[in-house]
């Protein structure tokens, strides 16, 4: 029996074909383009789900459902999205049924964090664990927790939003409408958001000249490649970066006493300093000596 999974995220869209032991049989992805609006969003997951189907040579036929994760909070009782600031989607969006109805197929829905949770728990990095943390750097910043071998979704199904803990106070203006959440300090948005303020101080500086000047073509990876090179400015805000991200989890290590915190998402999948080929300064120890990497 096979299924689809669909990872709907404010930068990306990935889609992919998985068996009923969870591996992964193909997988492919496109850009989410959120300035276009919502139905064009969705238009695009579904022509990304067929495309996928397609090049990975099985039919809509042979799939028993579609699962989709999307970085918000899924009302099962109401089958809708009460609210999702980071796409822009109308409130109490019929996500499930807008999307079958594009499919023909049963689709099923969940936070992209928790999902992805469940997924390593059970087929991937804290396999054979019973208490662990997912965290997904990516736009923003998404958390699942595993507890006695369960997902923990708190009275209201809306625990571990871990992106909108406040870890400043008074900080960053936040899109959830908050001032100083994790997420404004531990996502690729944050690192992007302070890599122009790099440029507006610096405008020799190296980032600028990476990017020709041009401010909107700073991406995360940016100032990761430049601090992989060794780039004093890019460096340094990498590990101040890197700071803000390791309090968030020593408030999570603190709260829930995991086995393992996994960590996933866009940024990760830049590597470097993150996966092992660390910056100069860390002497080669990165991360990976506390803490677990799963493949975005």
């Amino acid at each position: 029996m096979l299924y689809l999974g669909i990872d709907l995220g404010g930068t990306t869209i990935k889609a992919g074909i998985v068996d009923e032991k969870g591996k992964i049989l193909y997988k492919t992805s496109c850009v989410t383009g959120l300035d276009r609006g919502c139905e064009a969003v969705f238009r695009d997951v579904a022509a990304l789900a067929f495309r996928t189907l397609r090049d990975g040579a099985c039919t809509m036929e042979e799939i028993a459902s579609v699962g989709v994760g999307f970085p918000g909070i899924w009302d099962a009782e109401h089958n809708c999205v009460p609210y999702c600031s980071n796409l822009k989607w109308p409130d109490r969006f019929p996500l499930t049924e807008y999307l079958g109805n594009l499919l023909g197929k049963t689709v099923y829905a969940g936070n992209d964090a928790s999902a992805a949770a469940l997924a390593e728990a059970a087929a991937g990095a804290s396999l054979g664990t019973r208490n662990s943390v997912l965290v997904t750097l990516g736009t923003g910043v998404g958390g699942g927790v595993i507890l006695n071998g369960k997902l923990f979704s708190g009275s209201h199904g809306v625990a571990t939003e871990i992106g909108h803990m406040i870890t400043v106070s008074g900080g960053e203006l936040c899109t959830c409408g908050n001032r100083g959440c994790f997420e404004c300090y531990a996502s690729a948005t944050a690192l992007i958001r302070e890599g122009r303020r790099l440029c507006e101080d610096k405008p020799d500086c190296a980032l600028m000249q990476s990017v020709n000047g041009d401010l909107e073509k700073i991406e995360a990876r940016s100032v990761i490649d430049l601090a992989k090179m060794g780039d004093p400015d890019c460096l340094e805000l990498f590990e101040q970066y890197t700071e803000r991200i390791s309090e968030g989890l020593v408030s999570l290590v603190n709260v829930y006493d995991p086995e393992v915190i996994v960590i996933g998402g866009g940024c990760i999948a830049c590597g470097g300093v993150f996966t092992g080929a660390s910056s100069p300064k860390d002497n080669g120890k990165g991360l990976r000596k506390e803490y677990a990497f799963c493949e975005n």
